[in-house]
């Protein structure tokens, strides 16, 4: 009897055992997954492009080269517009000459030679003036007739007419143009100089420069292409203005808060552990919505862009490396958060 039931207590811890072993089997199995979001690193970018087409003539830097904001980039050719600047400039010099001319007024031989016919006019009126008071005696003595006399009166009018038009083609010269006219050439040398500064500015944008300071990420053409008025050229990385980017189901997000903050790792870096902040949520469209498989009991699950900032600045990351998270410490915090409430 003692053997008999040492044997059944032997099996029944077996069976028990067994049943353990399958339990736990069961239970590392059957364990849900837990869940890691994944998100990819992203910094700001600029695109170097210019106002004027133009042939690439030279690169004063390459990839993954720093440059500094204001640096020259790269020089583009363009004969054209090096001939409307030239075309601009003697556009320029002939405003500026015609203003000069204006201002200046009528050159000197034109005045002397005007003032000569003026004094000439005066002589002339002097000479009528004589031979009428003559005439206008002998016709008070008889001894002409008032024919004469009316003839020798219109000769003494009409040379005072031509003097007093001498006087004013000689007050004409000195003055110069007229006032109209000085405001109309100072108008187009104004136009001219608006044409040049229009020109020289195309020409300073020969000359790329770099809008940021930061890394050359990318150089689209080479030396001796043609590009567009514009046509990307390179890009520009600020490395120090960098976030990551996840894409989180909206059944995920009931967790997830603005400015919430959590904790990721970094394979790239040795799994390095950097904490962020959460600064932008979006709906993304409706390609990254998922669709039930059954009418059912289902629903429409929408996907959303969900941006983090590091806390403290970081130097070792760069575009396109991977974040991975636990989303197990967003479901402790929100139980917390909840169970203060």
């Amino acid at each position: 009897m003692n053997k008999k039931h040492s044997g059944m207590l032997v099996a029944f811890l077996t069976l028990l055992l067994v049943i353990a072993v399958v339990s736990l089997i069961g239970w590392i199995v059957l364990k849900p997954d837990p869940v890691v979001l994944q998100g990819q690193a992203e910094a700001k970018e600029v695109r170097v492009s210019g106002k004027v087409p133009g042939r690439i003539e030279k690169f004063l830097t390459a990839e993954g080269k720093f440059v500094s904001k204001g640096d020259t980039l790269v020089i583009l050719s363009s004969p054209e517009i090096d001939a409307k600047l030239m075309q601009a400039t003697s556009a320029e010099e002939a405003a500026n000459a015609q203003n000069l001319k204006a201002k200046k007024g009528a050159r000197a031989e034109q005045i002397a030679g005007a003032c000569e016919l003026w004094q000439k006019a005066e002589v002339g009126v002097s000479l009528a003036k004589k031979t009428f008071d003559r005439v206008q005696n002998m016709f008070n003595d008889g001894v002409v007739p008032a024919q004469k006399r009316d003839e020798a009166d219109a000769n003494y009018q009409a040379a005072i007419a031509t003097a007093k038009a001498a006087k004013s083609q000689y007050d004409m010269a000195v003055n110069g143009a007229e006032q109209e006219d000085k405001m109309a050439a100072a108008a187009l040398v104004s136009r001219a100089k608006g044409a040049v500064s229009e020109v020289e500015a195309y020409k300073a944008e020969t000359m790329l420069v770099a809008p940021i300071s930061g890394e050359v990420s990318d150089i689209f053409p080479e030396e001796g292409e043609l590009v567009g008025s514009g046509a990307p050229v390179m890009n520009i990385v600020d490395l120090t203005d960098t976030w990551f980017v996840f894409n989180i189901r909206e059944d995920q997000l009931a967790n997830i808060r603005m400015a919430s903050e959590f904790t990721g790792t970094l394979p790239a870096i040795g799994n390095k552990s950097v904490k962020l902040r959460v600064n932008y949520i979006k709906a993304m469209a409706s390609y990254a919505t998922f669709k039930p498989t059954k009418n059912n009991g289902g629903f429409d699950v929408k996907t959303f862009e969900v941006h983090a900032v590091p806390v403290t600045p970081l130097e070792e990351v760069r575009p396109g490396m991977s974040i991975l998270v636990d989303y197990k410490q967003f479901e402790k915090k929100f139980q917390r958060n909840r169970a203060k409430s």
